[in-house]
């Protein structure tokens, strides 16, 4: 879940001016500056409505985000062909730390890092973060890219196929040099989506010990089954670390079919998730399964609860590419505040609810969420 823009269509964001470099601070009992930090695969969204057979054309699947290979490479210029075509800044933690920081409505509540090309869409990324309210700390690669993430919709549904080009550079080395490393220091809550581990697990690696260490939240999201199968050694590695974790019901699956639990129940893997081993200083693990217009699921403490989303009349719905990143935006945004999940997962609802019905991951100037 991924996005990208030209400037005319940068408006999608508030133009909040950049924080101010003060210390820490509080604004009317909101969330603190740089409380949420969040790591990821910066790309510009190349989204257009296709057919059937465009899918066929370039053997993509609706519902599932894969990463680019050679047979997939013209389809970027064949979408970007369209009459239909938008742009839109993303990448699903960028996605999801863009919708938070909307949410919040407090310039600065959060920061974000990842890997960007010295380039014009790379040059739209960091207006686009800044227009949004969010810190950007971009490690600019000097020959790739900016990534790209193709946006197939057909009749409201998305499949995405991303080319991560600069994104596939980020180094542990840039979230070292002290500058940067503040924004971890300062951050209370860090997410980072599964797709980065693909990237840099080492630097995941280096924030889930800091966040075990000083007493922080940790969050991951499963994010794409591939993520699931195919990384499942990087993913086991940081599970221990992993305080709350998202995903959908499909991912959920592929978890447990990976793990040889028998079972496609979505309570009971998410139970079964949420039961899996700490790293030592750890409390205790939440997950946190959508399914689309099904209840989400929420399993803590040996408990599984479950909450009815916001339904929508079928000729409301958009496109549903980003819904699960906003759901993520969402309830990040309340729970840096350290309301309830109850309130977190309805937060969550209530973005995605808005999101599928613009096209892209893309929000109004003011959240009507109380």
């Amino acid at each position: 879940t991924h996005r990208a823009l030209n400037s005319s269509q940068i408006s999608l964001a508030r133009r909040s001016p950049p924080p101010p470099r003060s210390t820490e601070r509080r604004v009317e009992g909101m969330a603190s500056e740089g409380v949420l930090l969040g790591m990821g695969n910066p790309l510009l969204d190349i989204s257009a409505v296709v057919d059937d057979a465009f899918l066929t054309k370039y053997d993509v699947k609706l519902n599932n985000a894969i990463l680019a290979e050679e047979k997939h490479l013209p389809m970027y210029d064949e979408l970007a062909s369209k009459g239909n075509v938008e742009y839109i800044a993303g990448g699903a933690t960028q996605n999801s730390i863009r919708v938070a920081q909307w949410m919040l409505q407090t310039p600065g509540a959060t920061s974000y890092m990842g890997c960007i090309g010295k380039d014009k869409f790379g040059e739209e990324m960091k207006k686009n973060a800044q227009a949004a309210g969010v810190t950007a700390h971009y490690y600019e690669d000097e020959a790739a890219p900016t990534g790209t993430c193709a946006v197939c919709v057909v009749g409201g549904e998305r499949s995405l196929v991303a080319n991560l080009s600069a994104a596939n550079c980020y180094k542990s080395e840039h979230l070292k040099k002290p500058e940067n490393w503040a924004l971890v220091e300062k951050a209370k809550y860090i997410y980072i989506a599964g797709f980065f581990l693909t990237v840099s697990p080492d630097s995941i690696q280096l924030v889930a010990e800091h966040a075990a260490a000083n007493n922080k939240v940790f969050l991951m999201n499963l994010s794409a089954p591939f993520i699931c199968e195919f990384f499942r050694d990087a993913q086991e590695k940081v599970l221990p670390f992993v305080d709350y974790i998202f995903g959908n019901e499909t991912e959920a699956r592929i978890f447990a079919k990976v793990r040889g639990w028998e079972t496609e129940n979505v309570e009971e893997i998410a139970l079964k998730i949420s039961q899996l081993p700490l790293a030592s200083g750890k409390q205790k693990r939440i997950a946190v399964i959508t399914q689309g217009a099904d209840p989400v699921v929420v399993a803590e403490d040996g408990q599984v609860k479950t909450f009815p989303v916001i339904l929508l009349p079928k000729e409301k719905l958009v496109d549903t590419n980003g819904a699960g990143d906003a759901f993520v935006g969402g309830f990040l945004s309340q729970l840096v505040q350290q309301k309830s999940i109850e309130d977190s997962v309805k937060a969550g609802c209530y973005a995605a609810n808005v999101i599928i019905q613009r096209s892209g991951c893309t929000y109004p100037e003011k959240p009507d969420f109380n």
